[in-house]
C-alpha cells in the first residue's frame, strides 16, 4: 500500500490525466443510463404504472407493435374473467391518433379505451374521472403542450371531439406519446372509423385491442390455461413492453452502446497500467531482489488501480448526476434512477480492476537479476 500511494503522489500528473479519462467515461455512463431509463418511461410508462398483471393479445399477433395489430372480443374477455385465478379481465383499446386542440395546436395522443369504472383507468389527480362518452383524462405531461381542463380536442379525419376533464398524477405515455384515457365505447367508435354524427356499426362495440388481466392476490394468472380457453396469446406486463412501438429497438441500441463503453473502459485502464508497469519494471525488479513477493507486488498494483478508479468514478458520477438533473426538466426522455447508475459504476469498477490486474500480471515474470544490470 505504501508503494501504491507513493507512486500516485510522485506521478500525479499522469495519474490525474488517466483519472480524468475515467471520470469522463463515468459521466457518459450516467448520461446513457439516464437516457435508457428515460426511453423506457417515455415509451411504456402508461403500462408500467397500471395495475395490470398480464395482457392477452389476439392469437398469432406478432410481438412488434402488437398493441396496434391485435383485436380481441368481449367474449374472449368474458372467458378470461371466468378463470379461477383471474380477479379482473377488461377490454382495453389502444390507438395512436393525430388531433388538434381548440386553439389549433397539433397534438399526438395515444387513446386508451378503458371501462370507466374498471380497474385499468387511473384516478384523476386534477379534475374528475370519466363519466360520459367523449370525456378524456390525459397524462400530466400533456400540460407541457398547453392542454388544460375544459379544452376540446378534435381528432383528425374523423372530427370526433374529446373534452379534457382531468389529468393523471404522473406521466402516462405509450410509444413516446401522451395517453388520453377515454371511455371504451368512444375508443371503439374511433377504431371503427366512425365520423362525427355518424351512427356506428353495433359490431364495433364488441372489440378492443387486448384483454387487460389482474390475478388473484397480485399473482400472475395461468396464461397458458387462459389462452387455451379464450384463443388468445397472453404475456406478462413486462413481456408486453416489447409490443409497444420501437421499444425493443431503442433498448437494444442503448445496451449495445453501453456494452462498448464498458469494454472501452477496461481496455483504457488496462493499457494505462500496462505502460505504467513497463516503465517501472526496473524498480519492481529491485523490490523483488530485496525479497518482495509476487503477491505483494500484485496486490499493491491492484490497490493502486482501485484507488484511482474509486476517486475517478466518484467524481465522474457526481458530475454526471449534476448534468443529468439539468436534463430532466428539458423535455428530453431522461430519468435518473439509482439502480442502473450503481450497476454501471460497479461494472466500470470491476472491469477496470480486471484490466489493471491483467496488466500487472507481468510483474510475476520480472527477474530479480534485472535489478543487477544483467540486460544493460
Amino acid at each position: 500500500m505504501f508503494l501504491a500511494l507513493r507512486e500516485l503522489a510522485f506521478a500525479r500528473t499522469r495519474f490525474g490525466l488517466m483519472g480524468a479519462v475515467i471520470a469522463l467515461i463515468a459521466v457518459l455512463m450516467v448520461l446513457l443510463s439516464g437516457l435508457s431509463s428515460g426511453l423506457v418511461v417515455d415509451g411504456v410508462s402508461g403500462l408500467m404504472r397500471s395495475p395490470v398483471d398480464a395482457v392477452a393479445f389476439s392469437e398469432g399477433t406478432k410481438t412488434d407493435s402488437a398493441f396496434t395489430r391485435s383485436e380481441v372480443t368481449a367474449a374472449q374477455a368474458q372467458t378470461w374473467a371466468e378463470q379461477d385465478d383471474v380477479a379482473d379481465a377488461e377490454l382495453l383499446g389502444t390507438s395512436i391518433v393525430n388531433a388538434k386542440n381548440d386553439d389549433g395546436t397539433a397534438l399526438d395522443l395515444t387513446l386508451f379505451g378503458v371501462v370507466p369504472d374498471g380497474f385499468v383507468v387511473p384516478e384523476a389527480a386534477d379534475g374528475r374521472g370519466l363519466t360520459t362518452p367523449g370525456d378524456a383524462v390525459l397524462s400530466s405531461s400533456a400540460r407541457d403542450e398547453g392542454v388544460e381542463i375544459g379544452d376540446v380536442i378534435t381528432l383528425d379525419r374523423l372530427g370526433t371531439t374529446l373534452t379534457v376533464v382531468g389529468f393523471t398524477a404522473d406521466q402516462r405515455t405509450f410509444g413516446h406519446v401522451d395517453i388520453a384515457f377515454v371511455p371504451l365505447s368512444t375508443w371503439q367508435e374511433v377504431h371503427a372509423g366512425t365520423t362525427a354524427g355518424e351512427q356506428p356499426d353495433p359490431a364495433a362495440y364488441d372489440v378492443a385491442s387486448v384483454v387487460a388481466l389482474r390475478g388473484v392476490d397480485g399473482q400472475t394468472p395461468d396464461l397458458a390455461a387462459g389462452d387455451a380457453a379464450a384463443g388468445t396469446s397472453a404475456r406478462t406486463l413486462e413481456a408486453a413492453f416489447d409490443s409497444s412501438p420501437g421499444y425493443s429497438a431503442e433498448l437494444m441500441t442503448m445496451e449495445l452502446i453501453k456494452a462498448f463503453l464498458y469494454a472501452i473502459s477496461a481496455l483504457v485502464v488496462g493499457a494505462f497500467f500496462t505502460l505504467w508497469t513497463v516503465q517501472r519494471t526496473r524498480e519492481l525488479a529491485v523490490m523483488r531482489a530485496m525479497g518482495a513477493s509476487t503477491r505483494f507486488l500484485l496486490t499493491d498494483g491492484v490497490l493502486q488501480a482501485a484507488i484511482l478508479l474509486v476517486i475517478s468514478l466518484t467524481v465522474g458520477v457526481s458530475v454526471g448526476l449534476v448534468f443529468g438533473s439539468l436534463l430532466e426538466g428539458t423535455g428530453m426522455p431522461f430519468a435518473l434512477e439509482t439502480g442502473p447508475i450503481l450497476t454501471g459504476a460497479g461494472l466500470l469498477l470491476g472491469l477496470g480492476l480486471a484490466g489493471a490486474a491483467v496488466a500487472t500480471v507481468r510483474i510475476a515474470s520480472i527477474d530479480p537479476v534485472t535489478a543487477l544490470g544483467e540486460n544493460r
